[in-house]
This record gives C-alpha cells, structure tokens and sequence, in this order.
C-alpha cells in the first residue's frame, strides 16, 4: 500500500488528469444498477493520495495553494457526474431533431457544473489537512457540507449524492430514518477514505479502527431493524387495509410526445389495465395508480374521458391519475398548466388534486426565460410558458379516510420535500415517467433514491412509473411488490396502515450538523497538532 500511496501522490500531468477523472467514474460502481459499494472504497483511498500530492509553487498566494486540490476534485467530481449521469442525453434524443445540439451540454456541461462542488469540497478539505486522520475527517466534513449545498442551491440537484454509495440494499438503508442520507453521505466518506491511511501509516489504526466502527454500527443497525427491532403496529382504527392496483402501461415516450399520436389509444390502455381482473382471484383493487402524466390530454376538457373512467371503475374504488392540469387565468390570458395528480371516484368525478411544486429547470420551466428564449432555448416538454409550480404541498385525503404525501417525479430525491403535513400521512405517493431515459442507469438510481425517502421517513411509499420501476416499498425500503422496468402490465399489492414513524427533516438536520461538527472538530485537532507539533 505505501508503495502505490507513493506513486499515486507522485504522479504528475496528463497521468494525474487520467488518474483523478478514473478515481471518479469507478465510484460510480456503487450506484445502481450495479450496486458495487465497495468501488467507493478505491475512488476515496486514490482523491486522498492524490489531494496529497496536489502541491503549489512555494509562495503561492491561499488561492494558489488551493488551487491545485480544487483541481484535483474537480476532475474526480467530472468523472464521478459522467460516468453517473450520461444518461440524461438520452432523454433529448426522444426529439433528437431540435435538442440534439444540446447533448455535449447535458453529457458534459451539467457534470462539468456539479463537479465544482467537488472541487470546492476538496479544497477546503486541503485548508484542515494534515499528515493523519484528521485529512480524513476533514474531506468528509468538507464532501457532506457540499453535498449539502448541492441539494439546496439553484433549486437543488442532490442526484447520487455519496451516500446512496452506502445504501444497495435495506440492511445499509435504515441508518437513514436517523441521520437522513446526507448524514450517512458524510460519514461514508470518512469510511471509504479510511484505507487511505494505510499508505502512509500515520493515524491508520485509529482512522481504520474508526471506520470499522461505523461500518459495524451502520450495518449492525440494518440487521436489527430488519430482524430483530418489533414489527410496525396497525394503526388503532385503520379498518381493513386497502388494495392497490398499480398500472405499468410502458408507453413509449416518443408517442407521448407525438402530437399526431394515438391518444385514445393510450388513454384506452391505461383503463384495460385497471379494468383486468385480479390474478390469482384476489380481492378487487380499491386504489388505482397510474403514472405520472398518464392522462394525453386536458382531462377537464374531455367529459367524455371521465365518463369512460366512472365505466371502468366500481363505486368504492378511486384512481390516481397523473394528468396535466390547466387553470383559467381570465379573458386575455394565457392559462396555467400544472404537472399533477388527479384522484377520480367510481362516479367520474374530480373530488382531489395535487400539483408539483419542485419543477424540473430546462423541462419543466425555463431557468431566465426571457433571456434564454431568445437565444432559441425552449423547455424539453412542449408547454407554453412551461408549467407552473404549486403555492403549497397538499395531502391528498381519500373518501376513505387514507392520507397520501405526493411527490412527483424527481421530487422524491429531495430529503428537504417530506415537510408539511407527512407525519399525518399514511403513505407517500410518487408517481413518474422515466420512459424518458430508456435502459439506462437512470431509472434504478431514481428508485433507490425514491427507496431511502421511505426508510427516512418511516413510512411505506407507493411508487408508479409509467416504463418502471413500479413497486409497493415497506417503512423499511423493502420491495413488497413490483414490476422491473420496460415491463408492460399491473399488480395488486395491499397497503398496510401502520402507527406512522413519520417525522420531519429537522432532527434528520440537527443529527448531520452535530456530525460535521463532530468531523470539522477532529480535523481542527490534528491539523493544530500537525502544525504546532516539534520538527
């Protein structure tokens, strides 16, 4: 190990580009769909040899001496965005005739932007380092804080922060319910940077010995809360708990987007789906979820539409149904659209809705429109003036009595959404289209994410996907039922009602400020001691 240490904090130019741009991609193993977490472990250990051996011209001013470990991250940070998130091109391929110029900027601009936070992390990180553990503690505190702040800043894009690294499967996901994944982001840095320290020897049986602890602990809190915490209770008078039917139409995007399409047809899919009878002589679905945007049309002007819905559905049951809604704004003015959640009775009637607010920069809304229009830069979804936020976050309150939190889409990434009203939830309900992204990494790293919001907040979450992954996941991450993605058909799966563990983000927040206390405390600790120690 100290002979690689060596080469690595030695090695210099183009190798050094090649070699920090490589650390970052293989990182991205740990993700879905591969789910590799170990990778992490290889990308961590080289950025600390390599922030090692960023060196700056003697008498270089503090941007000077910083510089080079900004660099340093930057370029691992470009890796790490690439290799993650090229499948974003593939959603401007679907009209590939007006947003193909547009594909070095999603392929490579974007991670070239996201990337600064990396390169800002490391070079604070370089400010608190030292020759021990504390340049550990000091690059995880720096890497939480500013994956922090890429969750809160220009709307936030938190997409693969470290974290998920530490969270394939359940057993690492219930560390998030405490400490939130940017808690878990934070200290998973610390672990995966750990064998670092075996390069160079100094602090590496405390830092090693550290790390193992949290490693233990993280996964010794998983298997508990799995098999051996009590399970959830049913919730004093929930009555029995209700069946949902999730409709999985695998309806390709491009016909979607097709204004020439068949959209009866598509319409006319949905209902089929939801009107099968259930396998293996189940009880009769009472809710049904179709995915996000499902509806081709403006549903409220289309009558004849609800009155197809009121034939498919019995009395007692109700659907679910992502639609674009559109408000009147008066004579003269141009309506509103809403990306939004319609919930429809047996009768055909409207009695509930819920609108995103979290809109998607540059497809749903345009980012400094005036200015970027005229330049000919237009939304991906073809929507005049692009669609609208909602003022507030409402529960969607069934006749039932069930209270849904809904998150569409992409909302569901943002740990900072579960606000408001959801420790009265019953369930959270996402639904999404991520047809948009083909076969690629896309949709799964979307679903372990959607996956670590319920275990955050203890409460189980109904996710439909208009192309998958559609699945009824449990307070604990777990897959109660599911369809994979690109599979065409529905399933029923019973939505248990349990005492809500539900809590807001506060204390999650509280947990990971007092952890970056507790990191940015051990670097101030040893970088004095690596100051002021005797030559």
């Amino acid at each position: 190990m100290e002979r690689i240490a060596d080469k690595v904090i030695l090695v210099w130019g183009y190798k050094r580009v090649m070699l920090a741009v490589l650390a970052g991609a293989f990182g991205v193993l740990a993700l879905p769909p591969i789910g590799f977490f170990a990778a992490m472990f290889v990308s961590f250990t080289l950025l600390v040899w390599l922030i090692d051996g960023a060196a700056s011209a003697p008498g270089s001013s503090l941007i000077g001496r910083l510089w080079p470990s900004f660099v340093t991250g930057w370029l691992f940070g470009f890796g790490y965005f690439v290799a993650g998130l090229w499948w974003l091109g593939q959603a401007l391929m679907i009209e590939s005739d007006e947003f193909a110029w547009a594909l070095p900027l999603a392929i490579l601009g974007l991670p070239a932007f996201l990337a600064i936070f990396y390169g800002v992390a490391t070079a604070l990180a370089r400010v608190f380092w030292s020759d021990g553990v504390g340049r550990i503690a000091a690059l995880a505190a720096s890497f939480g804080l500013l994956e922090w702040t890429r969750s809160v800043i220009l709307t936030g894009f938190p997409w693969n922060a470290i974290g998920y690294g530490m969270t394939p499967v359940p057993v690492m996901m219930q560390s998030a319910h405490i400490i939130g994944i940017m808690g878990i982001t934070a200290l998973s840095v610390f672990v995966f940077a750990a064998p670092a320290l075996l390069g160079t020897k100094q602090g590496a049986r405390t830092g090693i010995g550290l790390a193992v602890l949290l490693l233990a602990a993280h996964l010794g809190y998983g298997t508990y809360v799995l098999y051996g915490a009590p399970k959830p209770v049913a919730a004093p008078g929930s009555g029995p708990s209700p069946v949902v039917r999730f409709v999985q139409p695998m309806i390709d995007q491009s016909d979607k987007m097709d204004s020439n399409g068949d959209r009866a047809a598509i319409f006319e899919k949905h209902l089929k789906l939801s009107a099968e009878a259930p396998k293996d002589g189940g009880k009769k679905p009472d809710i049904i979820v179709w995915p996000e945007t499902a509806i081709p049309f403006i549903l409220t002007d289309n009558k004849d539409a609800l009155t197809r819905i009121a034939d498919t559905l019995d009395d007692n049951q109700v659907l679910l149904a992502g639609a674009v809604r559109a408000e009147d704004m008066g004579p003269g003015n141009p309506p509103r659209y809403y990306n939004s959640i319609y919930v429809i009775d047996g009768r055909g009637q409207i009695i509930a809705a819920a609108d995103k607010m979290h809109l998607v920069p540059f497809g749903e809304y345009m980012p400094f429109e005036s200015l970027l229009s005229s330049f000919g830069i237009q939304n991906v979804v073809e929507m005049p003036g692009g669609f609208s936020p909602a003022a507030s976050r409402q529960l969607l309150t069934l006749p039932s009595g069930l209270k849904l939190y809904p998150l569409i889409c992409y909302e569901i990434i943002f740990p900072g959404e579960m606000t408001g009203d959801i420790a009265s939830a019953s369930a959270i309900l996402n639904i999404t289209n991520d047809a948009w992204f083909g076969s690629t990494p896309g949709p799964y790293q979307h679903f372990l994410q959607a996956r670590v919001r319920a275990v955050e907040t203890g409460l189980p979450l109904i996710r439909d996907a208009n192309s998958g992954i559609s699945a009824m996941i449990s307070p604990r991450g777990e897959i109660i039922a599911g369809l994979g993605l690109n599979e065409t058909g529905f399933f029923d799966a019973t939505l248990d009602s349990f005492v809500s563990s539900a809590d807001l983000p506060s204390s999650r927040e509280r947990y990971f400020w007092l952890i970056e206390t507790l990191l940015l405390a051990i670097a101030l600790v040893s970088r004095f001691g690596f100051v002021f120690k005797r030559n």
